[in-house]
């Protein structure tokens, strides 16, 4: 479980959200075409889950927070340090980019926000970023938690490509945030909230399925551990063993 060391981790989770949310949502202002920004989207979170997924599990990400919290595997009160931080980084990433930003950059991509686009409903919107984030999470867990994981030590890539993978197909729908602290930045600094809620709702609902689902499948033991394993050098008899002596 994650617990205690609440600076060094805080001040990693600030700056790898911070630096999400800067990357992100100004690559909206100036990417081409989905391709650019699913990939502005994975390279920053693949580099910065492998800098200092070490130091606090790179999260960036509230669902993942919450998804580590229902299972158990972050304390509490850490987990209410890494909201403060994460949607802290968020907005300061946010206030940056409209600093910097041309005025007419600002405006054209408004901060980099989500929003609906082609015509599809919030409803459906929500179940989009609930399934993306379900995908996300269980990316995390199969690399980055559970041991027997093959690409624990590249987890970075494996959840960048997944962040990539979402942008390209919902992008165009949503704008694939799977994360609240992606869309609150924004939102905050540029007093952007038409159907904010899409954006909390689904990315925490489909976070914490995963994370269960997962904990429950593959991480908890089917059974108990046997009395006597091996490595204890004790070895207790079957009860047929018994039974014939």
């Amino acid at each position: 479980m994650l617990e205690r060391d609440y600076l060094r981790r805080g001040v990693a989770e600030f700056v790898g959200t911070y630096a999400l949310i800067f990357v992100a949502a100004g690559g909206a202002a100036f990417a081409r075409t989905t391709t650019d920004l699913a990939l502005a989207n994975g390279l920053v979170i693949a580099v910065m889950v492998s800098a200092v997924g070490f130091i606090s599990g790179g999260f960036f990400n509230p669902a993942v927070t919450l998804g580590f919290l229902v299972t158990r595997r972050i304390a509490p009160a850490l987990a209410v340090w890494y909201w403060i931080v994460q949607f802290g980084g968020a907005a300061l990433a946010a206030l940056t980019l409209k600093w910097v930003l041309p005025t007419a950059l600002e405006n054209a991509s408004s901060l980099g926000v989500p929003s609906l686009q082609q015509g599809i409903s919030s409803g459906s919107a929500v179940v989009v970023e609930a399934i993306l984030t379900f995908f996300l999470l269980w990316v995390v867990y199969a690399t980055a938690v559970d041991e027997r994981g093959a690409f624990k030590q590249i987890a970075g890539l494996a959840i960048g490509f997944t962040i990539a993978m979402g942008v390209i197909f919902a992008g165009p729908l949503t704008g694939a945030a799977m994360n609240p602290a992606r869309a609150f930045g924004p939102q905050l600094v540029g007093d952007h909230w038409s159907h904010w809620w899409i954006w909390y709702v689904g990315p925490l609902a489909g976070g914490v399925i995963a994370a269960c689902l997962y904990e429950i499948l593959y991480l908890r033991p089917s059974r108990p551990e046997p009395v006597g394993p091996p490595e204890t050098g004790v070895v207790e008899p079957t009860p047929g063993e018994a039974a014939a002596e």
